[in-house]
């Protein structure tokens, strides 16, 4: 798999990740383009596409930074239908741990819808398949009716984190990622 990443807006690599993005968010979740470009425009998020055969999607992820805090959030992920089942993500988000780790990042957090659903206990299981542990804690959202719990991955001791205290990390994410839309 060759990956490409970005750390400014660059139309040319959203065209290739949109179509994932959008096919597994669209409906349900997706961040408008806009704040996209906010989070890039700010230095708080990286774009990364994983391609088969240089040149066909088929992963993507965006990802948020807390550089003081040396945190990592996985905002986004999504693989082409063709590619799941099949070894695919897990592989990106290994890619993902292992570039964390070297650029000194001490936690990556995800955080998963929390109702009892199929669908969502089948992302739950990909999460806990790549290594994420899942916390107790049920966040509520004011602006969204989900719940979600949070998951992370110590990659520098194996300090237990509380559920809480990732969500401290998630919602200032979430503020710098919506802060100043005015600007962009």
């Amino acid at each position: 798999m060759n990956i490409k990443s970005t750390t400014t807006w660059d139309e040319e690599l959203w065209k290739d990740a949109s179509p994932l993005y959008l096919e597994a968010f669209g409906e349900k979740g997706a961040k408008p383009v806009k704040i996209i470009k906010n989070m890039l425009t700010k230095g708080i998020a990286e774009l990364y596409i994983g391609y088969y055969n240089e040149s066909t999607p088929i992963v993507m992820a965006l990802i948020g930074k807390l550089i003081p805090e040396q945190i990592m959030i996985i905002d986004y992920l999504a693989v082409s239908k063709g590619e799941r089942n099949q070894g695919t993500g897990k592989q990106f988000v290994d890619y993902l741990k292992e570039k964390a780790a070297a650029e000194g990042i001490r936690t990556l957090i995800i955080e998963a819808e929390s109702e009892e659903t199929a669908d969502n206990q089948r992302r739950i299981n990909f999460w806990l398949a790549c290594g994420f542990l899942l916390t107790d804690y049920v966040h509520t959202y004011i602006w969204v009716p989900e719940k979600y719990r949070a998951m992370y991955i110590p990659l520098a001791g194996n300090k237990q984190i509380l559920g809480e205290e990732l969500f401290v990390f998630i919602n200032k994410f979430h503020g710098l990622s919506f802060r100043d839309m005015k600007n962009t």
